[in-house]
């Protein structure tokens, strides 16, 4: 929308919910860095709760945990890396901006279909407001996960459950001097750890990321696994909680809200078309979600392919061709850029990081691996590094072969 406005062109912002952002969860990490291009100076307005100067990957097993931690002062200085934010507050103040770039923003309309002119081209919107059909040049669909405009266009095959992880969060309050105490951070210094285990053996993952004064403790859950095992996801997440490597994190703090939100994790092999006559397809409702173990995004793509859908349907309305072909920019803009290009990079990796061996046999095999070599026993003397691998990974029962076709696959989608 502020690509749009800027460029010129009359853009309608439509938000289901009471103001932009109140129907939004999300628990993770934001990467504003594409910000640069449309507001230069959006680190000093954004409503940022903390800059992510530590980032962890934690490994757990049932009673052990391994985690490779890095810390960067850097990152809470400009031009900064990541930052936690209240997604209500953040998508407020970015449509707030659309509308000084111009944009008109009407709040609590729902979208309920497609408008088509006699030759079946996409025109515009219906609405669930009396008389609320609105014709448009263009349409750009981020209507999330599950889009139905993208459904009911035509751009999407069928869905496939596998496709989809849950994604559940729990925020904690705690006042901001405990929470900077025990995450060893400062001022408005943020810590974001990513875990691998502690899912009840559901393939997913965890996460723990912290506000001033909340700590967003959450899972993803892959949802066949989650129907399979019977359990409820605040079951998973009360386990993962009592953790000896997570309790004492988040000891004493007041769980303030409980939201939920589905996920698009399998990257490039469930995407739509995202381009049709009179219609664009960003963000969610694209699954523009980089789900890649080390790697877990969403809004940086979301907030790349809105400005690129809105860039492209700009040229397109000026060159008066808003045809699939006349919207090609669009492809093209993220075929070049970061947004296809990482998930064609990564294309494998969210197959491999949410398979069973992966998920169920690694995070014991490593933790295992780690105790060993740090345990002393004497009077015996040490095992060696070379028996500790081959015993542990014998323990967790993976083979040779499956260790290195992995090893492998990670080797090829991460480099």
């Amino acid at each position: 929308a502020i690509a749009a406005a800027k460029a010129g062109k009359r853009v309608v912002l439509i938000e289901r919910g009471p103001f932009p952002g109140s129907k939004n969860m999300y628990g993770g990490v934001i990467y504003p860095r594409i910000l640069d291009e449309l507001i230069p100076d959006w680190f000093e307005h954004a409503p940022i709760q903390r800059w992510i100067v530590r980032r962890s990957t934690m490994l757990l097993s049932d009673t052990g945990a391994l985690n490779i931690d890095y810390r960067s002062n850097a990152w809470g200085q400009a031009p900064y890396n990541g930052a936690t934010a209240y997604r209500p507050d953040f998508d407020n103040w970015l449509a707030q901006q659309a509308v000084a770039a111009g944009a008109e923003l009407i709040c609590s309309t729902t979208v309920t279909g497609l408008l088509r002119d006699a030759q079946g081209r996409i025109n515009g919107i219906t609405t669930d407001r009396p008389d609320g059909d609105l014709t448009a040049s263009v349409v750009i669909a981020c209507d999330g996960v599950n889009s139905f405009i993208a459904k009911e266009a035509g751009l999407y095959k069928a869905v496939d459950a596998s496709n989809y992880t849950l994604g559940v969060k729990e925020t904690l309050s705690l006042p901001k001097s405990v929470i900077d105490e025990r995450f060893g951070v400062r001022d408005n210094q943020g810590v974001d750890i990513e875990i691998l285990g502690g899912t009840s053996g559901v393939n997913g993952g965890g996460f723990i990321y912290t506000n001033l004064d909340t700590i967003a403790v959450g899972v993803v859950l892959k949802l066949p696994k989650l129907s399979a095992q019977k359990k409820r996801p605040e079951e998973i997440i009360a386990e993962l909680k009592r953790h000896p490597a997570i309790a004492p994190l988040i000891e004493g703090a007041e769980v303030i809200e409980y939201s939920a939100h589905l996920i698009p994790e399998a990257g490039l092999d469930m995407m739509p078309k995202m381009v049709a006559d009179g219609l664009l397809v960003a963000g969610d409702a694209a699954a523009l979600c980089l789900a890649a173990g080390i790697w877990l995004e969403g809004v940086n793509f979301a907030m790349a392919s809105g400005m690129y859908a809105g860039q492209s349907a700009a040229q397109a309305m000026t060159a008066g061709n808003t045809t699939a072909a006349g919207l090609q920019t669009y492809t093209k803009k993220l075929n070049e850029t970061f947004v296809l290009k990482d998930h064609k990079k990564l294309r494998k990796i969210p197959h491999l990081v949410l398979s069973d061996r992966v998920q169920h046999k690694y995070p014991g095999f490593v933790t295992g691996i780690v105790e060993r070599m740090f345990r002393v026993e004497n009077p015996h003397p040490k095992p060696g590094v070379r028996r500790i691998l081959r015993e542990e990974r014998k323990k967790a029962g993976i083979s040779l072969m499956d260790l290195v076709r992995d090893a492998l696959t990670g080797l090829k989608g991460f480099g």
